[in-house]
């Protein structure tokens, strides 16, 4: 018997992004998915707020800020099913006809028709910033079950003709696409028409370490770690990624969402990856992003102990204890907090928040909490 669902909520913040969940459940049958163990896949995708309601939802949630970047759909692929896709054009049409210019992302693996680029197209146009993430890291359908990845593949060219920018997101990094000759069938394709390229490993949230090990068996060593790594790579993968072929010398390549979207966005970093290790050493960014990042850096409002308070206590936590190093933007709180509310915080005051972890936590906490990339040796 399939698990009963379990729906996030509509509005939601994920480490990068305020994320808008109206449809919840997605049709397809990803193995990895992270929806899998809330019974949200293999799923008839269910509408749990109109797109008049969302935007109301949107705007009175303690979570928004005009600077965050929307992720539409994040518990389904809006482009699935004709439901789900009326559903989006009717969302974007009404976001497009609001006050609101947030950054808007759509992900998905699944066709895009016609209309729907015709409605991004004149979206844009009014006024709202839309880009679109592909989700092609050359697996197989024996993996990516239900999808079709002529189509995947033919959305490149059809969203760059139109104008529309798109980032290629090649996740997750697996045994079964981490040969050379499957990474470059992929980035020879995505590169010719991606702005840039987030690659960002196999994430193991708290909950679904049987799922994944299914998929990669040698994450079940008892002396590995794989929930407390920011991510996990195959050696294979994290090698090429290091030394990229020439051929992509043009093409950025990025490890964190938020400096992909900071540099197609033409913004500078808010995420304090800035100068890091990730930055420096991980990151393959055009030195006039690095550039325009440390032009924004040295422009940014000092934070203040009242910035803190004030959105603490927006956010449901006006007693919480803290500290704040104003020299480094830190806030370290005085007990736990749900990561939702953590990340919210750092994003909204560009600041980095540490806490003690919640053991009930159902998601990875990854950089959040210093967690490192955890590179396994594949066997042959």
């Amino acid at each position: 018997m399939a698990p009963q669902p379990v729906y996030e909520p509509v509005i939601d913040q994920h480490d990068t992004w305020l994320a808008v969940n109206p449809v919840q459940g997605c049709p397809k049958g990803c193995t990895y998915c992270y929806l899998q163990d809330l019974g949200l896949t293999r799923a008839k995708p269910s509408a749990l707020a109109t797109p008049e309601d969302t935007l109301e939802q949107l705007l009175a949630h303690r979570y928004y800020h005009p600077e965050l970047v929307l992720a539409l759909y994040t518990c389904t692929d809006a482009l699935a099913t004709p439901a789900t896709r009326a559903h989006l054009t009717a969302l974007l049409d009404v976001l497009g006809a609001s006050a609101v210019r947030n950054p808007v992302c759509l992900i998905t693996k699944c066709a895009i028709p016609d209309d729907v680029v015709a409605c991004i197209t004149r979206n844009r146009e009014a006024g709202l910033p839309i880009l679109v993430y592909l989700s092609y890291s050359g697996l197989g359908p024996d993996i990516e079950q239900g999808i079709d990845h002529a189509a995947l593949r033919a959305n490149f060219p059809r969203l760059h003709t139109a104008g529309i920018p798109v980032i290629h997101y090649w996740r997750p990094a697996l045994p079964q696409n981490s040969t050379p000759d499957v990474i470059e069938h992929v980035m020879d394709w995505a590169a010719r028409y991606a702005a840039c390229t987030v690659a960002v490993g196999t994430k193991v949230k708290p909950t679904a370490l049987t799922q994944i090990t299914g998929l990669w068996p040698e994450l079940a060593d008892p002396h590995l770690d794989p929930q407390a790594a920011d991510s996990v790579w195959p050696r294979t993968t994290w090698d090429w990624l290091h030394h990229l072929p020439d051929r992509y010398a043009g093409h950025p390549v990025f490890q964190t969402n938020s400096c992909a979207l900071a540099y197609v966005l033409g913004r500078g970093d808010r995420a304090g990856v800035l100068e890091t290790p990730t930055c420096l050493a991980a990151n393959r960014c055009p030195a006039a992003q690095r550039d325009r990042c440390r032009n924004a850096a040295s422009r940014q409002r000092p934070v203040t102990e009242a910035d803190v308070d004030q959105h603490l206590a927006k956010i449901g936590h006006s007693a919480l204890p803290y500290t704040l190093n104003s020299a480094t933007r830190t806030v370290i709180l005085g007990q736990p907090v749900a990561l939702r509310d953590r990340h919210n915080l750092a994003q909204v005051l560009a600041v980095t928040v540490r806490s003690p972890q919640d053991p009930g936590e159902r998601y990875w906490p990854g950089r959040l909490s210093g967690g490192q990339p955890l590179i396994i040796d594949t066997r042959p």
